[in-house]
């Protein structure tokens, strides 16, 4: 995942490095919002209270990824006051990582949710978040992977991929709303369910997102607030 894209040549060689450098952590950092999310969900879905805790206590890594990557993009603005391309890539992770930064507040939270006290019969409401926390992940890995490679084709394409995951939010919605109505002393633990699940729907908008920062380096263009033709336009 961590092949080169082409930076283009510049005058200095240390600029090159630097921007390398900042990709390779955006990378790195994307990697371990990977993993706070898996873990958090696994935590969820098997109440594991040692891991859902472990999940809370490394948030601060990735908030002190953030910050530095932030800090390092600032610095090599004001030296090296990049244009065309390279500022567009450098405005792209600095978008990028704010995103980052709020999937791991994501997966902290759901791991909160792990702490809670879910009786055996209600169990069955965390298992429903299984599937919808399964295409979560493997929409951020993709992403991930277009980011690392810059691919067009395979950011439009995951893009394309939120419409599923709504879906499949909208259908746990729906049971969930049954489930309340069926049994009223479910309720508690069903709003917490859905909180879970809407914060899982989020992480698909926040990988929509860096999808889109890609599609502006590739083509310098902002596509937000346009329609899924318009996107497939750019190919």
């Amino acid at each position: 995942m961590l092949g080169k894209i082409n930076l283009g040549r510049h005058i200095s060689g240390q600029f090159n490095s630097e921007l390398e450098s900042i990709r390779t952590n955006v990378l790195a950092m994307g990697g371990l919002v990977e993993q706070q999310l898996t873990d958090g969900l696994k935590a969820l879905n098997k109440q594991d209270i040692d891991l859902a805790k472990r999940v809370i206590r490394d948030d601060h890594k990735v908030n002190a990824m953030e910050v530095a990557i932030d800090e390092a993009c600032t610095r090599i603005i004001a030296k090296r006051q990049p244009t065309a391309s390279d500022l567009r890539l450098v405005i792209a992770i600095i978008k990028t990582i704010t995103d980052l930064e709020r999937i791991g507040d994501v997966a902290e939270s759901i791991a909160k949710v792990a702490l809670e006290n879910f009786s055996n019969k209600e169990y069955h409401l965390l298992l429903s978040l299984e599937s919808l926390g399964l295409h979560a992940i493997r929409m951020l890995h993709d992403t991930l992977d277009a980011f690392a490679r810059m691919d067009l084709k395979a950011a439009v394409e995951v893009y394309q991929e939120d419409d599923r995951i709504d879906k499949e939010y909208e259908l746990i919605i729906r049971q969930l709303m049954t489930q309340m109505m069926d049994d009223p002393a479910s309720i508690p633990s069903v709003l917490q369910v859905m909180w879970s699940a809407r914060a899982i729907e989020r992480v698909g908008d926040r990988c929509q997102n860096i999808c889109e920062y890609i599609m502006y380096f590739v083509k310098g263009k902002d596509i937000r607030h346009t329609s899924a033709d318009e996107v497939k336009g750019l190919l």
